[in-house]
């Protein structure tokens, strides 16, 4: 390998002094009284001034920070206060179960409307606006019917739902129907009224009427 070959010529890196140069004059003034030198370090302005910075030189911002203290002027219970919030970023907070308006009125802090709303038809979630007195009670689980009952309901033309009062509404529609009587003595529907008497029997054993 040629060391003296003009490629690294090309890729050669600048000198760090001359980076530094560079940056030490493009950086504002020490902010310390009567100092000139290159502002390159910030220091925090302290409390109530969050956010906001003064420049020092290597020098004076090593002296400003071993005389910072964010809590100067503070009482005792005031910095407890601080660094009990801090745990939760200073944000308010609640006990678990309590909504809001409870929690406001027991001491917490008042003021922090919620920025979010939600919808909760269901209960599940303790929210406001919800009316859980009136929720709807779930229905009972329906008893799964036998084919016998099944094939009863179908033979009276009714479906699986028909409660008790529908099925004997219809038990009594089909056999004046199809009785004899209803059609001057003619016998020809008697199979048809024995399959509906036999049908509201077997709904009766199941319990449904």
């Amino acid at each position: 390998m040629d060391l003296k070959s003009p490629l690294f010529d090309r890729i050669r890196i600048k000198p760090r002094k001359a980076d530094d140069a560079s940056e030490s004059a493009r950086a504002p003034t020490c902010e310390f009284p009567g100092c000139k030198e290159p502002g390159q370090y910030r220091a925090p302005k302290g409390r109530g001034a969050e956010g906001q910075y003064y420049r020092f030189c290597l020098q004076h911002v090593r002296e400003y920070n071993s005389k910072y203290n964010y809590f100067n002027g503070m009482s005792d219970d005031a910095v407890a206060a601080f660094q009990k919030d801090a745990v939760v970023g200073h944000r308010p907070t609640w006990s678990m179960g309590v909504e809001r308006g409870a929690a406001r009125s027991s001491g917490a802090r008042a003021g922090v409307a919620r920025d979010w709303e939600y919808s909760d038809p269901l209960g599940v979630l303790r929210g406001e606006g919800v009316d859980h007195a009136a929720k709807a009670k779930p229905e009972p689980p329906r008893k799964r019917l036998s084919a016998p009952v099944l094939r009863a309901l179908d033979i009276l033309g009714l479906d699986e739902t028909a409660d008790a009062a529908t099925i004997r509404a219809t038990y009594k529609t089909l056999v004046k129907r199809f009785h004899p009587d209803a059609h001057g003595g003619d016998r020809s529907f008697e199979e048809r009224l024995r399959d509906i008497i036999r049908a509201h029997d077997t709904l009766r054993s199941a319990g449904l009427c």
